[in-house]
């Protein structure tokens, strides 16, 4: 298991894109983010109490594994699967693997307004045709989500029940967030599921880690809408990973084109480095860094020179050279990132 958690972790690091924001839902609500076209989303819920057990501190752990693919026009398909789910308890069926699609049908993560989508699923623990239809609403640094589900045969008993959750996901700042959820079933009802976490994006980077407590137990339809008789602890984080690093033909947008700075030079950055390290123009010319990266990125000057601010994917910075000189820079959040302009 160490292993392959390493292998996951280093996929992530060699091809990083924008990921899931666990800054923008709670942990029980899958909110209505899909992943990119291109795009294979891989999420690691854990969670965990501790109970005394003859003397000795038994811990109990409850993990979910989400790995998701996204296709053309907001759609994802991929599976959850919990190792230890409660969900199904006559038979015990301690292994719960959900299959699901989602469609995003109107919005995008993080955008202002409304953003809505529709999850048919399929759990295989329980044999229940489940669904959510989820709907977000973002205002500001403060997003509202609320989700709807109907199973066809929940716990594996043969009647089909609804249920309804809502939540919430503040942002203190760029990189810190809180948020919290409650979700039960409806006729008859029982005990509520609920999440409170504290969300965090590694700066520089696509990836989300958010601290958890809960009383929910697997990350899926089913067992995001009933609790658990004890309150878990735990963690999550997301990693993406880019076919395109891999298969370029799985790249989900055409190259863009930057059209030339007049009477200047053009620097990208691409692949967390400057593709022209060394560049060299004469005095009055002016150079324009393109961001083709995934992640935001800055230039920095060594010396006195004006930097640039943070330049998101797709921005550019433009500066103008009128002495003679050599200017080394480098990228803030990213300092291997080093190049050099020598202006004559």
């Amino acid at each position: 298991m160490k292993r392959v958690s390493l292998a996951f972790v280093l996929l992530g690091a060699a091809g990083p894109l924008q990921a899931q924001s666990l800054l923008y839902r709670p942990p029980n609500l899958g909110g209505t983010w899909v992943p990119d076209a291109g795009v294979v989303q891989f999420n690691f819920v854990h969670r965990f109490y501790v109970a005394d057990a003859a003397g000795a501190h038994k811990v109990t752990n409850f993990p979910t594994f989400t790995l998701a693919v996204g296709l053309a026009h907001d759609i994802a398909i991929g599976t959850h699967y919990g190792s230890n789910s409660f969900v199904v308890q006559t038979p015990y069926r301690p292994n719960e693997t959900e299959m699901f699609a989602r469609w995003r049908v109107i919005g995008a993560e993080g955008k202002q307004g409304f953003a809505v989508s529709v999850t048919p699923a399929y759990n295989f623990a329980a044999h229940s045709a489940d669904g959510e239809l989820g709907v977000d609403y973002t205002i500001g640094r403060l997003t509202l989500s609320g989700a709807a589900r109907g199973m066809t045969k929940p716990f594996g008993i043969d009647t089909a029940r609804a249920a309804f959750a809502g939540g919430v996901a503040a942002r203190l700042t760029d990189y810190i967030a809180v948020s919290a959820d409650v979700g039960s079933f409806v006729s008859p009802t029982v005990r509520a599921a609920w999440s409170v976490a504290l969300n965090v994006l590694i700066p520089g980077s696509p990836h989300t880690f958010s601290f958890q407590a809960s009383n929910a137990t697997t990350s899926t339809i089913e067992g995001n809408s009933i609790g658990f008789g004890k309150m878990l602890y735990g963690f999550e984080f997301t990693i993406p990973l880019h076919l395109k690093r891999f298969a370029p033909w799985f790249h989900g947008r055409a190259a863009r084109k930057v059209a030339a700075v007049e009477g200047g030079s053009i620097v990208k950055i691409s692949q967390y480095k400057f593709a022209t390290d060394t560049l060299r123009i004469t005095a009055g010319g002016t150079v324009a860094w393109v961001n083709d990266d995934v992640v935001e990125h800055t230039v920095t000057f060594d010396a006195t020179e004006p930097g640039s601010p943070t330049i998101p994917p797709n921005g550019t910075f433009t500066h103008r050279f009128d002495r003679p000189g050599t200017y080394p820079y480098h990228c803030t959040p990213h300092p291997f990132m080093k190049g050099v302009v020598i202006v004559k």
